[in-house]
């Protein structure tokens, strides 16, 4: 997946006194400040796999289609218990009609995995042991919102250490130290691709796995603006360091 460039970042430094204190600065004195706009770029692969099993059977008598159906629900649901899924990560629906002289049930199991690893050992066992009496859909994958809100925050306080580091780079250029920050602002933040928790599916069923998990893979930006305070001369230890 092609990303597009980052924001370029923006180093201004204001070495004499500052002509009008701010509220924001706690007025008075006019301290000598950098001012650093910097961001940073992060990505996040996804956190959930969803796999539905469908599987169905057509029988003369009620009791033997229902019978078919059961046994097999039965093995699914242990398999994926013995492999550590929880059974709040486990939906089963059933559908029952009667055809003509026939009964049909199908059934569908829903399953989301939170390891890939089991999932895959979960899927194979099943084509292994049931064969053609189940049908497995690719796994769709995507982000829980309480992985997006991680990669979020992880995103601003990557930038903001960047614009940190900037400013210090500045400060150093002209031999001064840096002090605390007079204001942080968020200036952007963006987010592309990947996909929230959906019922659709990622994209063909021709992709492998691992091209699958690439385009449900979340990007985030973020720029942030500071003010830091110029303490003086450099510290001849800390520049050593």
């Amino acid at each position: 997946m092609a990303l597009p460039e980052p924001p370029p970042a923006r180093v201004f430094a204001q070495l004499g006194p500052t002509p009008a204190p701010t509220p924001e600065r706690g007025g008075g004195g006019g301290p000598r400040e950098v001012h650093v706009s910097g961001s940073a770029e992060l990505s996040a692969g996804p956190d959930r796999a969803r796999v539905r099993v469908r599987l169905g059977s057509r029988k003369a008598a009620a009791a033997a289609a229902r019978g078919s159906v059961a046994r097999r629900l039965q093995y699914i649901a242990q398999s994926a218990r013995q492999r550590g899924v929880l059974e709040e990560n486990m939906t089963v629906t059933e559908d029952f009609s009667r055809l003509e002289n026939t009964y049909q049930m199908e059934a569908e199991v829903c399953i989301i995995f939170s390891d890939f690893g089991k999932m895959q050992n979960v899927c194979n066992l099943l084509i292994e042991k049931l064969g053609t009496s189940v049908t497995i859909s690719p796994p769709h994958f995507y982000h829980t919102p309480e992985a997006v809100d991680t990669l979020r925050r992880q995103v601003c306080v990557a930038a903001v250490g960047n614009t940190r580091r900037k400013a210090q780079e500045v400060c150093r250029l002209f031999g001064q130290s840096l002090g605390k920050p007079f204001l942080i602002r968020e200036e952007e933040a963006k987010e592309w691709g990947g996909h929230i928790d959906s019922n659709l599916s990622n994209t063909s069923d021709s992709l492998t796995m691992q091209e699958r998990i690439q385009n449900a893979t979340v990007y985030a930006s973020c720029r942030v603006f500071a003010v830091f305070e110029i303490k003086g001369k450099e510290n001849r230890r800390n520049k050593l360091l």
